[in-house]
This record gives structure tokens, sequence and C-alpha cells, in this order.
């Protein structure tokens, strides 16, 4: 659903504005897309994080699985990481809605995002942007230590596996997880932990095709 979302709430508009070639959105829709791409980008990182902590488990607990990774307990981290991202979302959108636009108002991005709308307010944006650098950065980093460390002791796991057959099962099974992470967190990590003032318009127009639709 997070992987859905997260392609759906960007492709449909720029594929209008390359069929209609009005390149144009509303303030009110821009902030919808904002926060709706925030709430399913912050979802992916938490999910990344409890599939990580799942294979570990798998892994390294077998035996206790079944009570780690209970019903109950995977609902619990469902539901945190939607809630989470729903008032991370709205954050960005309270933020923004304050902010003062003048002159030139085009976007130079493929959709409404962070550093895209920072670039063209004429408010003074310095303290925000310290606010949510940090936050964003913890967001982000939060996950993929949990994911680093998940991932860091089932390779001491594995390797102490004696047949090379148990090894490749095991490496396999962790392969598809570790690329998607790799590709997400390298993309957002060098697009978003910076100042708006290095913000470079082509590089992240790049890295947007891949976080949102490559990745899911």
């Amino acid at each position: 659903l997070a992987d859905l979302g997260f392609s759906s709430n960007a492709v449909p508009k720029m594929l209008q504005i390359l069929v209609s070639q009005k390149n144009t959105i509303s303030y009110s829709g821009c902030l919808s897309q904002m926060y709706f791409f925030v709430v399913f980008c912050t979802t992916n990182n938490f999910l990344l994080a409890s599939m990580a902590y799942d294979r570990y488990v798998a892994i390294c607990q077998p035996l206790h699985y079944s009570i780690i990774m209970s019903d109950k307990h995977c609902l619990i981290l469902v539901v945190g990481s939607w809630l989470l991202s729903f008032s991370q979302g709205l954050l960005y959108v309270f933020t923004m809605a304050n902010f003062s636009f003048c002159g030139s108002r085009e976007i130079p991005h493929f959709f409404c995002d962070l550093h895209p709308l920072l670039k063209p307010s004429c408010s003074d944006t310095s303290s925000v942007e310290t606010l949510l650098m940090t936050e964003v950065t913890a967001t982000m980093l939060g996950p993929l230590i949990l994911i680093l460390l998940s991932y860091i002791l089932i390779m001491l796991k594995v390797l102490k596996v004696p047949s090379a057959s148990g090894k490749y099962k095991a490496f396999s099974t962790c392969t598809a997880h570790i690329t998607t992470v790799a590709l997400f967190y390298g993309t957002l990590i060098s697009t978003y932990i910076c100042p708006s003032s290095t913000y470079s318009g082509s590089r992240m127009r790049a890295a947007s095709v891949f976080y949102t639709v490559v990745i899911p």
C-alpha cells in the first residue's frame, strides 16, 4: 500500500502535465501532494526497518519467531509506522502553510516536495530548515541504523553456518530487501540531508525518479 501510494501520489500529475502541457497545480493541491508524499515516504522508512528486523528474528532467533513477530506485534509495528508518518506529514504541511511566496512561483521539480518549495519562498526559512533537517535526519537515520544493525547481526550469524548452501539460502532471502534499502536510502540521504542553499534541481529530479517510480 505504501509503495503504491508512493508512486501514485506524484506520477498521475506528472503524466497530466506531459499530456496537457499545462504545468500548473493549485496551492492546496501542492500541499496535499507534499503531505501524502511525506506520509508514504516516512512509512516506507519504518516498514523497511520492520522488514529488516523480521529477517533478523527469522535467521538469528528462529525458535522465538512466532512469539516475537506475532500478529499483535506486527500490527503494532504497522499502525505505529502509519501514525508517525501522518504526524510528520502534518508537521510539514503546517510549516509550509506559514511561508510566503513572491516573485516567481515556479517549482523546479516534478512534484511538490520540501526542498523545491523552500527555494522560491521569500520568507526566512533558515530556522525552519534547521528544524526540518534535524527531524528528517532522525527519521531517516533511525530506521537505517536499525537496518544496518540487523544485517550485521544476520551476517555474523550466517558466517557461522557450516554449509555453503545454507549460507546462500540465508543471504538470498535478504538480497531484494538490501537492494531496495541501498537505492532508497542512498537517493534520499544524498537529496534531503543538506540545506536548501545547496539544492540542485537536476540532482533531485533524477533522484526522484528512483524513489517514486523505480524502487516501489
